[in-house]
């Protein structure tokens, strides 16, 4: 082995995985081996406190939503007792709410699921040096929120019935995809996509998917 190597190998940064999707996991574990060492994953908020704590990486790839806290709750539980440890968060949703929410929890940036793997390894260097990264279309949505409104919360009250879940599929049946698109989009059931949009139209008193996009993009959520 040659002294580059070797010192690319020291370089080399550990890195957990949290998201409630197996396949999604093995996915970027198989794409990102060859650029740092994952260390670690988990699917649940409990077990991503309790590994990350023990196993103290130098970056987390965090999703936003799962079905027990997401993202936010892992983030609130670890900033202050392992502050050292770097967020970065990975997620289908490219909503203003929640690339504003996950960034005042604590993350230094905030990509989509979109990304490649390349592109994926440089954010995940960039965090770990300090630096904040963002998709590009999502930067934005943090410079309007943190110099327009530094402290104003981001809420919505007919929005905040909606479940994370539930969200997803709002915004991608807004932005046209079919309940077959959405579910391998989201790696769920057509049967769930059906019981999820009726969901929100019997929440949001809607009868119809287009009333429902013309609702989200008022929103900003498409």
């Amino acid at each position: 082995m040659t002294t580059t190597d070797q010192t690319d190998q020291q370089r080399r940064l550990r890195v957990f995985l949290v998201d409630d999707h197996a396949m999604f996991r093995a996915g970027v574990r198989a794409e990102l081996g060859v650029h740092v060492d994952v260390v670690g994953e988990a699917s649940t908020v409990a077990e991503a406190i309790s590994r990350i704590a023990a196993m103290e990486p130098d970056v987390v790839l965090l999703d936003v939503h799962m079905p027990d806290g997401g993202g936010r709750a892992v983030l609130d539980a670890m900033r202050r007792t392992h502050p050292q440890v770097r967020f970065l968060a990975l997620s289908v949703s490219d909503a203003a709410e929640d690339v504003i929410g996950l960034i005042r929890a604590g993350a230094r940036g905030y990509v989509t699921k979109t990304i490649s793997p390349d592109e994926l390894a440089a954010a995940i260097r960039r965090v770990a040096d300090g630096d904040a990264v963002f998709s590009p279309r999502l930067a934005g949505f943090v410079l309007d929120a943190f110099a327009a409104r530094p402290d104003a919360p981001v809420a919505d009250p007919e929005l905040d019935q909606l479940t994370n879940r539930e969200r997803e599929v709002l915004r991608l049946l807004a932005r046209g995809y079919a309940y077959k698109e959405i579910a391998k989009e989201l790696f769920i059931s057509i049967k769930t996509v059906e019981t999820h949009v009726s969901n929100v139209l019997r929440k949001l008193q809607m009868s119809n998917r287009y009333e429902l996009s013309r609702w989200a993009a008022d929103r900003r959520l498409v």
